[in-house]
């Protein structure tokens, strides 16, 4: 049990770690600050968590999150699509193949919703010469970055850059961004108040946290809120589906519906619609492919489980035996080795010339023998005669095999080997 201590206190050390990192990643992953603003993965007061659950708890509603990587809308009728907290750049330009995929999902029935970050501060613009267009980038519906500056060309209805066509989304939809600046009070901004200008179901007056406002829209558009003169809160309907474009996403997050909620607003927002899509890639979560997506959308965890109690088993199996060792018998002080007769064998060969092998074996013949008193003294003169026979010849003429074949048949022991 001693020499196991050591690994006992390692592997416990190990699970504690592991343990608390669990906890720790748990105890972020629940706060959801880990996720950008406005996100539905997000339980503080800057996501839309709540929004997001108290939709999957209403009867009828199915509601589920976007984190595909393709430009590709929901084509189910019936379907409203929230891209909550956009930027202004991402709905500047967009590919001309994702206008269309806009228009057919609206073609379809669908409902896109559009909220705009919260402004404080102007959207930087920089407009550049018609030479300069093709230098342009753009974001899309599905952009990923953030970061990159919102560019933007002289207006026209169509921009070409490389094989892409690019739309102006503000000329086709009809559709201007500008900004007031908010109230402040000691270096701080304040909510300004919007007005309901066509629908008396909704609140009369809303809390808005954002200075971006729309001007100079087209005749289609409808004013649903307003900041004085400027729309802030706008609706349209394209075929059969209907675009909603809002300058603040304040009124889905968290904090909003907790201390400021508009039941109404929000119920006007998803309308008649069955099936709810948050879209979080453009904010930069997106799926990952890999075997750990595969192993949960085939449902392996029973599977990986499986693996890693075979891999215990097999380090535990190599580490120590299964079977408890035999008890510790009393050794005795020896050295094991060949049997008597291999030993002799060798000790002849290392210690004795062949040529005197005849003679040393006779003298101990001799030794043994005559001690016991089994041979007659005729045989055993018999025996001695044949021996200094052959001792008494040349040692080119000896011939120790014929000597001792003679002396085992003088004794009676024909079954003798040399």
């Amino acid at each position: 049990m001693k020499r196991y201590f050591s690994f006992i206190i390692l592997l416990g050390c190990t699970l504690l770690f592991a343990f608390g990192i669990v906890q720790l990643f748990e105890l972020r992953f629940e706060a959801g600050d880990v996720y950008p603003p406005y996100s539905s993965l997000r339980a503080d007061p800057l996501g839309a968590m709540a929004f997001y659950e108290s939709l999957g708890r209403m009867p009828g509603i199915s509601v589920r999150r976007d984190f595909s990587t393709s430009n590709l809308l929901p084509q189910e009728p019936g379907t409203l699509y929230l891209h909550l907290a956009a930027e202004t750049y991402e709905w500047d330009l967009l590919p001309e193949d994702l206008y269309h995929e806009i228009k057919n999902f609206l073609a379809g029935g669908g409902r896109l919703v559009i909220t705009y970050f919260p402004q404080t501060q102007p959207a930087h613009r920089f407009f550049e010469d018609e030479a300069e267009t093709n230098s342009v980038k753009s974001s899309d519906l599905k952009s990923k970055d953030k970061n990159t500056p919102s560019e933007k060309p002289s207006k026209k209805r169509r921009h070409l850059k490389g094989d892409t066509s690019w739309v102006d989304l503000e000329d086709e939809w009809g559709l201007r961004e500008s900004f007031e600046e908010l109230p402040q009070a000691d270096g701080v901004y304040l909510p300004a108040t919007v007005l309901n200008k066509s629908n008396p179901a909704l609140p009369r007056s809303l809390d808005w946290h954002s200075g971006m406002v729309f001007t100079h829209c087209d005749d289609a558009w409808r004013t649903i809120y307003a900041r004085g003169t400027n729309a802030v809160v706008l609706e349209r309907k394209f075929g059969r589906g209907s675009v909603v474009v809002a300058s603040d996403s304040y009124f889905v997050s968290n904090e909003a519906l907790t201390r400021d909620r508009h039941a109404e607003l929000l119920a006007w927002l998803v309308g008649a619609n069955t099936r709810v899509v948050f879209d979080e890639a453009h904010l930069g979560i997106l799926e990952s492919p890999g075997v750990a997506t595969l192993m949960r959308q085939y449902r392996l965890h029973g599977l990986a489980a499986g693996l890693l109690l075979l891999a215990g088993l097999f380090i535990w199996k190599n580490s120590t035996s299964l079977v408890p060792p035999p008890a510790e018998e009393p050794r005795e002080d020896f050295v094991a080795g060949k049997d008597s007769a291999s030993g002799f064998v060798n000790l002849l060969r290392r210690n004795i010339l062949p040529r005197d092998v005849f003679e040393v074996c006779f003298a101990e013949w001799k030794k043994s023998v005559a001690p016991s008193g089994k041979l007659s003294s005729t045989r055993r003169q018999e025996a001695e005669a044949v021996f200094l026979a052959e001792k008494s010849l040349p040692a080119g003429q000896r011939n120790p095999i014929v000597s001792y074949k003679n002396i085992s048949e003088i004794l009676g022991n024909h079954r003798q080997k040399l």
